[in-house]
């Protein structure tokens, strides 16, 4: 079992017709826990109706809701989602709210100390308060892998927190719109995802650059002379909230293990397809139904840069 710390927001995501809990990180560590390993969260909610109920369900679901601080101050954090036809979510994040401003505690200092993983993003660092407990988690944690999941979005980042973010991690994950963003904030011209790894690598000194490519699968290189693309599942799309965030957890439970990158992205990829066929990022998905996925003979789709 692996010590994975993931920092960072919790908070629901508000449908037409419903509310499910979310944030990337909430999503990730809950993953984490569902794949065997030991997942402590770090994050803040209001002392409102809306952060008594997150808690709760973070219990349900097995998750220690201790690091998760109380705010007298700020609401419980909300994201207002709607879903266009093939199922791809678009967000209105509200703020500032709880996750906004989690204080640094003595109580982190021995649980980042033993920390194997510290994960944690982007959307966390809008704001100085919560920005400057990320930056004392890290120093905490120099041996630990850094995990970034750059998860772009609107109004909640810079270039700060993004450079901060890059130059920190060991293992860089995102999408390949949010390639296309860093090559275009760069000021180079890559259209290839291999070139485009490759400079991710040397440029910010990398160990791992990871690029999923949604229903087409991922796509990925380390320094260590591996390249790999595993291609996409054909599924039943349900939506596609929280699959990024269960590859990550995916991804690392193998890493972490020692197996190697095909693996890691094989996993990563049979669970992230598993949950857009559900509804709602946090449904807990067997072991049994992941390997099936794994060695079924389902339809395999291919990016296309990547066709047979």
């Amino acid at each position: 079992m692996k010590k994975i710390v993931a920092f960072g927001e919790i908070l629901w995501d508000m449908f037409q017709h419903k509310r499910t809990l979310g944030g990337a990180p909430f999503n990730f560590a809950y993953r984490v826990k569902s794949l065997g390993d030991e997942a402590l969260f770090i994050s803040r909610v209001g002392e409102d109706q809306l952060g008594r109920d997150a808690l709760t369900h973070m219990t349900k679901l097995g998750l220690d809701s201790s690091w998760v601080q109380q705010d007298g101050n700020h609401p419980t954090g909300t994201v207002e989602i709607t879903l266009d036809d093939q199922g791809t979510p678009e967000y209105q994040i509200k703020k500032p709210v709880a996750f906004d401003f989690i204080h640094f505690h003595d109580s982190f200092v021995n649980a980042l100390h033993q920390a194997e993983c510290l994960y944690f993003g982007t959307l966390i660092q809008r704001n100085e308060i919560s920005r400057n407990c990320l930056r004392q988690l890290l120093q905490l944690a120099p041996t630990a892998v850094r995990l970034v999941d750059l998860n772009l979005r609107q109004d909640c980042y810079n270039n700060n927190t993004i450079l901060y973010s890059l130059e920190q991690a060991n293992i860089l994950k995102l999408n390949e719109i949010e390639a296309q963003w860093l090559c275009r904030w760069r000021g180079v011209s890559i259209t290839s995802l291999p070139r485009f790894c490759t400079f991710a690598l040397s440029d910010w000194r990398l160990d791992y650059v990871v690029v999923t490519l949604g229903e087409y699968g991922v796509f990925a290189q380390s320094q260590f002379g591996e390249e790999v693309y595993v291609p996409g599942y054909r599924v039943k799309m349900v939506d596609s909230v929280g699959a990024g965030d269960a590859f990550a957890a995916a991804f690392i439970h193998q890493l972490l293990r020692g197996e190697s990158l095909r693996s890691a992205c094989e996993l990563g990829n049979a669970v992230g397809a598993l949950v857009c066929a559900t509804s709602g990022a946090a449904e807990f998905i067997s072991p049994v139904s992941i390997q099936q996925m794994i060695k079924s003979q389902a339809e395999r789709i291919y990016h296309s840069q990547f066709a047979r």
